[in-house]
């Protein structure tokens, strides 16, 4: 994978958790972020689909997960997973102790059932 087409590896992430769930009070399950940019969104796995809807709006197509352990990538534009690729700004992945999903007091009891 090629540090120029939508990858700034000196661009830090926006924060330990989803922007959008953090600033409406909503919830989690796994977290991705914008190679471009920085910002760190929902899966889609997660409700709100927040990395993906960020891709669409900015045409930032590449993410990373932003999960402990995980380094790959992904390009919405072609579909295309990549198992690896260039090292981002620190940190890497949201904290080891954060909660998954999170954040802590806004998961609902029946959240695996609200998982799309």
């Amino acid at each position: 994978m090629s540090t120029s087409n939508g990858i700034n590896p000196d661009a830090p992430p926006s924060g330990s958790g989803c922007v959008e769930c953090e600033a409406t009070g909503s919830w989690w399950f796994h977290l991705r972020r914008c190679a471009d940019c920085g910002h760190i969104g929902c899966c889609d796995d997660s409700v709100a689909k927040h990395a993906t809807a960020h891709a669409r709006t900015s045409g930032h197509s590449v993410i990373q997960s932003f999960e402990p352990g995980e380094s790959w990538f992904w390009n919405y534009d072609t579909s295309t997973l990549y198992e690896s690729g260039p090292k981002l700004a620190p940190p890497r992945s949201h904290p080891v102790d954060q909660t998954v999903p999170g954040p802590p007091g806004q998961v609902p009891e029946d959240w695996a059932d609200r998982l799309g």
